[in-house]
């Protein structure tokens, strides 16, 4: 099942696959970047992405003829691995603390979430 982190990961995208590319650009999900230009982004080397897709921080959709594709979501995912090994953290250890961060990250969205719900409801109760 996909995560929040890695929502195409199972290779099936929303029913927005039907959008031109273009107005799917704004989608923080949606897989634009080729491992050669994620690389570039991020500041490392394909095989550092590799690492970190076989460490499981990030699982590249895979386009039509197998290349990796990468989200803007997933390249913030990297670079703070990134950051971390060049800090000296070795890499699992990096990729589990990204890991914890974005779940971190993913709770407290869900509870302002709430949150403003509640609020709305309290509001609107009167």
């Amino acid at each position: 099942m996909p995560s929040e982190s890695q929502p195409y990961a199972d290779g099936r995208q929303p029913d927005q696959d039907r959008l031109p590319v273009a107005d799917r650009l704004d989608d923080d999900h949606f897989p634009a970047y080729t491992m050669g230009r994620a690389a570039e982004l991020v500041g490392a080397t394909p095989a550092f992405l590799r690492a970190l897709d076989e460490a499981r921080l990030i699982t590249p959709t895979r386009s039509g003829g197998g290349h990796r594709r990468y989200s803007r979501h997933q390249l913030r995912l990297a670079a703070r691995a990134r950051e971390l090994v060049d800090q000296g953290t070795p890499v699992d250890a990096a990729c589990r603390i990204v890991s914890l961060e974005d779940q971190l990250r993913q709770a407290e969205h869900a509870n302002e979430e709430l949150r403003r719900r509640g609020a709305g409801a309290a509001h609107g109760g009167r």
